[in-house]
């Protein structure tokens, strides 16, 4: 039976392919043939970048991100959206090494492991640096969720079995390996945000050093107290500032150019992304359908799965006015009936001209949305992780499609996700002085902030500190994937919210491994805690 599990890592990126709402990658072995003698064949550099699409969907690394913390719930829907209670259990910080998405993602994350290496440790030049950015990436997610990162020579057979590195000596591996890429990356110039950049490592080494108090924290203690050395808080400013002196780079004077169908060519922030579309790096892409569908009702267009909600005290953290909090579109909402933002309140959308209580197509008038009962749609505040009608719960729009697309379900939308922004440096910037670094450039965190918030329609702040930060980096990067890692580091992941009332375990900040990645790899031992 040991056999059968012999190489796990490859075992794991298969699995992954089970159970997914989102379509996912094969596992390497389709990729890379090898064999138990042999070591494998690596791929191409296209294929290891396919490896982000598993990055960008509503199941799996997404989730587990984002429906941890105050930012998004599943409820059930009747028996819509039940799915074996995994989206109540996210919410509830009551999984275990069981749980299903828990499972997958590890396996998808060390699946990209094992393709990165054979990169990051077989190439040559420019293809050798873009696998090692790569697997800093990839190690640096693993990292994080699961506090325990296996690793493996791209020589050694098939069969031989990962070692496996400690948060603390996986932190300091990532930032090395990706330090010593930047010479051989090129320069961020736009036109090169799906390809691994000198700013993309610089943006990821920002990450580490700003998260590395968490990484290196007592085992038994994972949530702290953490202790921000001031010469990891100052190397943060020191790449930010290197990113600021890009200047390609800056904060976008209208935020939505960041997210909507056209930010590829709009947005002056996006710094490393995933396209929706092809290229010699970017390979097949990913699509953006799923950012609107997970939450819009079935009579909006795109007709949509009518599931994921806001809470209502995250919403309320947005002050009126605030462009990221709702904002209407020109050529957008006009058309589709919604705002950029949340949604609530009466739903809009195309009616049919024959008869206005039927959902029409993109063309048609916009007019007030019914639901499937034929009463008025409308989306409110309160919503239970339970039990659900159609309507409950405020619905988010953080990636507007091309309406030119909505008629065919909104599929050809080329919107591309952002894994680093600007506007996320800078306020990484802002936390690096908080916690003890030596600012640059005469810049405050009041500074700074104030600076973003002008950018958004938001009134100045009379001052800045972590508690409003954390608030703040929740206003600005919402549904882009960080809101886990943010709060975990702020020491705010265990606290109560909305439909969870209780404080959880505080080991919950790391998620356990899976029990099967247990039973195929001996040195791998259980987090503490579970």
């Amino acid at each position: 039976m040991m056999k059968k599990f012999a190489f796990p890592v490859v075992a794991a990126a298969l699995l992954a392919t089970a159970c997914k709402v989102e379509p996912v990658l094969e596992g390497p072995v389709s990729i890379a043939p090898n064999t138990s003698s042999g070591a494998p064949t690596p791929p191409s550099i296209a294929a290891v970048y396919e490896q982000l699409n598993q990055l960008v969907g509503q199941y799996g690394y997404q989730a587990l991100q984002e429906h941890s913390t105050d930012e998004l719930m599943g409820p059930t829907r009747g028996t819509d959206w039940d799915d074996f209670g995994t989206w109540r259990r996210l919410h509830l910080h009551s999984w275990a090494g069981d749980h299903n998405q828990i499972n997958d993602v590890w396996n998808g994350l060390n699946g990209a492991l094992f393709q990165t290496t054979l990169i990051a440790e077989t190439a040559t030049g420019l293809t050798r640096a873009e696998g090692q950015f790569l697997r800093g990436f990839f190690r640096f997610l693993v990292c994080d969720l699961y506090g325990q990162v296996q690793t493996r020579p791209a020589s050694a057979a098939a069969a031989v079995i990962p070692n496996v590195l400690s948060r603390s000596a996986a932190i300091d591996s990532i930032i090395a390996e990706v330090e010593a890429a930047i010479p051989n990356l090129p320069t961020y110039d736009r036109n090169n945000r799906a390809q691994a950049t000198k700013e993309a490592a610089y943006a990821l080494l920002a990450k580490a050093y700003l998260n590395k108090a968490v990484y290196k924290a007592d085992p038994t203690k994972p949530a702290g107290p953490y202790t921000f050395q001031a010469a990891d808080m100052n190397q943060v400013i020191r790449y930010c500032d290197l990113l600021a002196a890009n200047a390609q780079l800056q904060v976008d004077s209208y935020y939505w150019d960041n997210f909507k169908w056209d930010n590829g060519t709009q947005s002056s922030e996006n710094i490393f992304v995933r396209k929706n579309g092809s290229d010699s790096r970017a390979g097949n892409g990913t699509n953006m359908v799923w950012a609107t569908c997970m939450g819009w009702h079935y009579n909006q267009r795109p007709s949509a799965w009518n599931g994921f909600t806001t809470l209502s005290d995250f919403y309320d953290s947005f002050e009126d006015g605030d462009v990221r909090k709702r904002d209407s579109v020109p050529g957008y909402t006009n058309r589709v009936g919604a705002p950029a933002g949340f949604l609530i309140g009466r739903a809009f959308g195309p009616v049919s001209p024959s008869n206005p209580r039927n959902p029409g197509s993109i063309g048609d008038p916009v007019g007030p949305l019914f639901d499937r009962g034929g009463n008025p749609l409308i989306f409110t505040r309160d919503v239970s992780v339970f039990f659900n009608g159609e309507a409950p719960g405020i619905r988010t729009n953080k990636f507007p499609l091309d309406p030119a697309s909505i008629n065919d379900g909104g599929w050809g939308s080329p919107n591309e996700f952002p894994f680093f922004r600007f506007a996320d440096v800078r306020l990484m910037k802002a936390e690096a002085i908080l916690r003890g670094g030596t600012a640059t450039g005469g810049e405050t965190p009041l500074s700074i902030v104030n600076a973003l918030r002008a950018q958004r329609r938001a009134s100045a702040l009379g001052s800045v500190n972590l508690t409003t930060l954390l608030r703040e980096r929740g206003r600005e990067l919402y549904l882009e994937g960080w809101r886990r890692n943010d709060m975990v580091r702020f020491g705010a992941f265990n606290a109560p919210v909305q439909e969870r009332p209780n404080q959880s375990e505080e080991f919950k900040v790391v998620y356990p491994i899976p029990n099967i990645a247990l039973s195929s790899n001996p040195n791998l031992k259980q987090n503490f805690g579970y």
